[in-house]
């Protein structure tokens, strides 16, 4: 290792400030906000922002915070993207900073996402001479919701951006893992509410009434046929009900039926048709069934694509500062409004293995323990990528 060498420049300041790190993210763990409500946590970003010397800005899309770190030299602007806010998710995990709200809880480690990002502010603010260009520090809201990338960007974040990179801690990976897919690695994600209208009457009578529950089953049976039978199979797409809702007792055909439904697709030849297929279907089930539909489609957030630009120069620089090979893996089903800034700039999501030894744990539940070792060197990897993007 020469004297340049970032190697143990990097490890050594990611190793020092990693309890500290570790502090930040069982207090944010503790005190959960949901999205839009990140006021306590934006406001530990921004104190530690402004303890590091980082100049910031806040309410950015609401509750978010970004930090500016300006390079020693002119080049381009990398923004690093980190998610803050929590689900209506009610802890069981026991641990001693187990969340203290009722109902909320990190269950997709968000917390240990804002923590990183503070570490690699950190680390960079004091590598800034050795960087051609600068780093905004993204700390976002909303992301639960796919709405606050979108706020962010509406009030400027995306202005002046040339390249993105997001992370995300991975539970199904061990911990000192990394991992990437090529291309599309995550779904678009559309929603619809469809509001199926009926006429209420007497269940021994049903001659004199229309029924919306028979009307929206057999539209949950049909919505099934848009993957099977109109999307190609090479075309990854999902569609699910998520909520039935209608009716309120045994001897009553009810006035109405209340469907809510989620759209995956990573193509967006496959978007189009998903969402042509879902509006006829309801428009079907009024002249079949002599129902009244009201569809209510909306489109949230693009697939996420990792642009070569961005992903190889990661890879490198994980090579570089670990000595190994991040692991390639499959595009996901799921969704992240992180695809907003990867719409206006080359873009890469690092997968940043999570898995504690023992444990089997998945995202999005109650009982939700990565592995906090993952903050660390997610820092490493994440300024030695930002070195290497900038250099």
């Amino acid at each position: 290792m020469t004297a340049n060498d970032p190697t143990r420049r990097i490890r050594d300041a990611a190793e020092a400030i990693a309890p500290h790190l570790v502090a930040l993210r069982r207090d944010i763990h503790a005190h959960p906000e949901l999205a839009f409500e990140e006021t306590r946590t934006a406001g530990i970003v921004a104190a530690e922002l402004a303890r590091m010397a980082i100049p910031h800005r806040t309410g950015i899309g609401r509750t978010g915070v970004l930090g500016v770190i300006e390079g020693g030299r002119p080049g381009p602007t990398l923004a690093i993207r980190a998610d803050m806010d929590a689900l209506p998710i009610h802890e069981e995990t026991g641990l001693p900073y187990a969340s203290t709200v009722a109902g909320k809880m990190h269950a997709c480690g968000h917390d240990i996402h804002t923590a990183t990002l503070l570490g690699v502010g950190a680390v960079l603010r004091d590598m800034a001479p050795m960087l051609a260009g600068r780093v905004l520090l993204v700390f976002q809201p909303a992301e639960e919701i796919l709405e606050g990338a979108a706020a962010m960007i509406a009030d400027g974040a995306a202005e002046g951006v040339d390249l993105a990179l997001g992370f995300h801690n991975q539970p199904d990976m061990p911990v000192g893992r990394f991992g990437y897919a090529r291309g599309a690695c995550l779904a678009a994600a559309d929603r619809f509410d469809l509001i199926v209208r009926g006429k209420s009457g007497h269940a021994a009578h049903p001659y004199a009434a229309v029924d919306p529950i028979v009307a929206a089953s057999a539209f949950v049976a049909q919505a099934q046929t848009v993957v099977s039978r109109e999307i190609k199979p090479l075309h990854p797409a999902v569609v699910t009900i998520g909520m039935f809702q209608g009716g309120t007792t045994y001897n009553i055909i009810p006035e109405r039926v209340h469907l809510k439904g989620s759209v995956r697709t990573l193509h967006a030849e496959a978007r189009d048709l998903a969402e042509s297929a879902i509006r006829r279907l309801a428009t079907g089930l009024e002249a079949t069934m002599r129902v009244r539909c009201e569809m209510d489609y909306q489109r949230k957030v693009p697939p996420l694509l990792n642009d070569h630009r961005v992903l190889e120069p990661t890879l490198a620089a994980i090579r570089a500062q670990f000595g190994e090979d991040p692991q390639a893996g499959e595009p996901s089903m799921g969704s992240e409004d992180f695809s907003e800034f990867a719409a206006r700039a080359p873009a890469f999501q690092l997968r940043i293995g999570s898995g504690a030894p023992g444990r089997d744990d998945r995202l999005h539940n109650a009982g939700y323990q990565p592995d906090e070792r993952c903050i660390e060197l997610g820092v490493q990897a994440l300024s030695r990528a930002a070195l290497e993007l900038l250099s």
